[in-house]
């Protein structure tokens, strides 16, 4: 009788155990998501500001034409080629602002100050993406995530090229 009542708290212990680390995974899971959508949010806010400098007349209308070009590709790609856009909408917005070194316009202060926010937060933005995609594949990494298969469908979280250029 004692021997049955110990394996029956085992088991729901053990029971316990894989729901709460199924619950777990699942938070991280939702984490990843989140963090995935803020820079989302903050890469489309940046191209939006860099089609405002590409049609503003702060830049010379060759550099204007590729950072209108970066901008709309960047904005429009496809999960496949955003790491090819959003670096190149960093190299386009590296070659205005080296254009722009000497200068000091004023019309478009506001402008660059946002973009310069905007970098900022995408840094952080980057960061926690990172640190959520990193933690929730240790997790799932772990014999039991595996054996008991808690992962269900969900697709392991990947990274992208873009996040490691030096925006």
């Amino acid at each position: 009788m004692k021997t049955g009542l110990t394996l029956g708290l085992l088991l729901l212990l053990f029971l316990w155990y894989l729901s709460f680390s199924a619950t777990r995974l699942d938070r991280l899971h939702h984490r990843v998501e989140t963090s995935w959508a803020n820079l989302d949010g903050l890469l489309q806010r940046r191209a939006a500001v860099a089609l405002e400098l590409a049609h503003s007349e702060l830049a010379d209308p060759a550099s204007s034409l590729i950072l209108m070009a970066a901008a709309y590709q960047a904005r429009e790609a496809d999960m496949r080629g955003r790491s090819f856009a959003e670096s190149g909408l960093s190299s386009a917005l590296k070659l205005l602002h080296g254009d722009l070194e000497g200068q000091s316009p004023s019309a478009e202060k506001a402008l660059l100050e946002e973009l310069s926010l905007l970098t900022e937060k995408i840094k952080v933005g980057v960061a926690i993406h990172l640190d959520a995609v990193a933690r929730t594949i240790s997790v799932r990494k772990k014999i039991v995530f595996k054996l008991f298969r808690l992962a269900g469908t969900a697709p392991l979280p990947i990274t992208h090229e873009f996040e490691d250029d030096d925006l």
